[in-house]
């Protein structure tokens, strides 16, 4: 039987963003016509494709995605003056009807740009009655499935539910389709100094390189550390090794000039490298045949209570 893992992600997720939105899109022929509003027009009832002037829509505040690809851009406004928007932008109404922008947009920023490009006036949209949070939500899930946001867009959209709307880690992995640990690891990239998180948002340095400087005390070390990766050009494993080196330069040396007695099992060893690239702490295991002890270290109470979490433990 062929794998069907990745497609059953896709159908979850996208019944995830459906699960968000408080009615239900009835179909439509591919023939139909889809109604204009002008601007003095009241919005009409939820779930109805309408052609909305693309001047009378407001940025999403919560958009999640800093960062546009304008070649991508580009060629999408080129395919929608040449065929149209096929799927239409999800809006609401605005709370203040005298706004001059009537609409803000939930989901579809790129299309809406894209149309803008275009020259497009209007654009094909269904308007949803959608709370500040559902808008939150729903910003987050559409762009995990269609376009992947890049890690500190993800952190800070993580961050946003987590402070705004007080959602825990696991409720917001269960609204997000991510697991607990992925969520908590996302919101650690958030300690990195500001000129390292700008590097990963480039993608200069990548999820992997992030992690493995969080296992460093400072942010005048990560960002050091970081300065060091990029200059030389280190891979993920190479820069796990670095960073180890620097916490623990004593155990660098014994590797460097290991004897007999200082011979250490490689699954240890591996083990080891395992557990330090999932928890991203420092990790240490000290055995003898078969029998010893585990050691993680953590920096601070942040990381205490994330390893907590991703152990299945219970927070004070």
């Amino acid at each position: 039987m062929p794998p069907v893992a990745a497609d059953t992600k896709r159908r979850a997720l996208g019944k995830g963003l459906e699960s968000l939105l408080p009615s239900s899109r009835p179909a439509a022929s591919a023939a139909a016509t889809i109604p204009a509003v002008s601007a003095s027009a009241a919005p009409e009832p939820a779930g109805k494709p309408l052609e909305i002037p693309v001047e009378l829509i407001a940025r999403n505040p919560w958009q999640t995605r800093s960062v546009f690809d304008e070649a991508a851009l580009e060629e999408l406004a080129r395919s929608i003056a040449a065929t149209g928007v096929v799927q239409p932008i999800l809006v609401r109404p605005m709370a203040n009807e005298k706004h001059p922008l009537r609409y803000q947009l939930i989901t579809g920023e790129r299309r809406w740009l894209a149309s803008k490009k275009a020259g497009k006036e209007t654009i094909p949209a269904i308007v949803r009655q959608v709370a500040d949070e559902q808008v939150l939500e729903m910003t987050i899930v559409e762009n995990l499935q269609r376009v992947d946001l890049n890690p500190m867009e993800q952190a800070r959209a993580f961050h946003q539910l987590s402070q705004q709307f007080k959602l825990t880690q696991e409720q917001m992995a269960a609204r997000t389709g991510k697991d607990r640990a992925s969520v908590a690891n996302f919101l650690r990239l958030l300690r990195l100094p500001e000129a390292v998180q700008a590097k990963v948002e480039t993608g200069d340095l990548s999820f992997g390189h992030a992690r493995a400087l969080l296992a460093l005390d400072s942010p005048e070390l990560m960002a050091a550390a970081a300065q060091k990766v990029l200059a030389l050009s280190l891979s993920v494993r190479q820069t796990e090794s670095y960073i180890q080196g620097l916490i623990n330069p004593e155990a660098k040396e014994k590797k460097q000039k290991p004897t007999e007695t200082q011979a250490e099992d490689p699954n240890v060893r591996e083990a080891e490298d395992r557990l330090r690239r999932s928890l991203g702490l420092r990790v240490k295991i000290e055995d003898k045949k078969g029998k010893g002890r585990v050691i993680i270290e953590y920096s601070g109470l942040e990381d205490f209570d994330t390893l907590l979490e991703m152990l299945g433990g219970i927070q004070g």
